[in-house]
């Protein structure tokens, strides 16, 4: 399984079985359009860190052994989310639908929690009912505003939490807060699958064509 070389660091995520060419039923007709869930500290061959952000990876072509794949939508570990669940705070959360200019239709999860202002004596963190309003407000422009770009962008993004920094930054006036995430990314619609797009997404088809050459394998007597 390939993952787009021009998104992530390390593009082979591992491997699947499927039943061999029998007859009229095809082998790649069985794995077009599988989806695969990978962790972003795999993908990034990085440290534990990363490891709370899966990424889904959907099969829209297959060369020689290879499954090349395109972003499929993002989601979060549940004991990550569990983890920032805390009392005497408030949990605000919306979602947006957004379309980047290469076509793609997304719906884009976002959550935050409300944190102590510095020399703060009172126990709890609440914020009023009119200040939640104004911060789904500013999360669903900014989402707006940082989606106008194109898939690749928005997934770079998404990997170095880009929304959830300018989330918190824009939001201080209002009531600050701790913990923003985009919590969970939803593809609606997808532009059909060009090849030569996909092909340069995976480094080419030179590239492919390298890596999907055989090993010579010794005899055994």
């Amino acid at each position: 399984m390939k993952a787009p070389s021009n998104v992530f660091k390390k593009n082979t995520v591992g491997q699947t079985v499927v039943t061999k060419t029998i007859g009229t039923k095809v082998a790649k007709d069985s794995l077009l359009g599988r989806v695969f869930e990978v962790s972003l500290g795999d993908l990034k061959d990085d440290s534990e860190d990363e490891a709370f952000r899966k990424f889904s990876l959907k099969v829209d072509e297959v060369s020689g052994s290879q499954c090349l794949t395109s972003f499929h939508g993002m989601d979060m570990t549940t004991d990550k989310l569990r983890s920032l669940v805390r009392k005497w705070q408030s949990l605000i959360e919306t979602h947006v639908d957004i379309k980047t200019t290469d076509g793609y239709g997304l719906r884009v999860f976002v959550i935050g929690f409300t944190k102590r202002r510095p020399n703060q004596k009172r126990k709890t963190s609440y914020a009023q009912s009119a200040q939640m309003r104004q911060i789904r407000k500013k999360m669903v422009d900014i989402v707006t505003r940082e989606a106008a770009v194109e898939l690749k962008s928005f997934v770079d993004k998404l990997q170095v939490e880009t929304i959830g920094k300018a989330v918190e930054s824009a939001c201080q006036s209002i009531y600050p807060l701790q913990n923003v995430y985009v919590r969970k990314v939803k593809v609606l619609r997808a532009p059909k699958v060009d090849m030569a797009t996909l092909l340069a997404a995976h480094g080419g088809s030179d590239a492919i064509a390298a890596s999907d050459k055989g090993v010579r394998v010794a005899r055994k007597l």
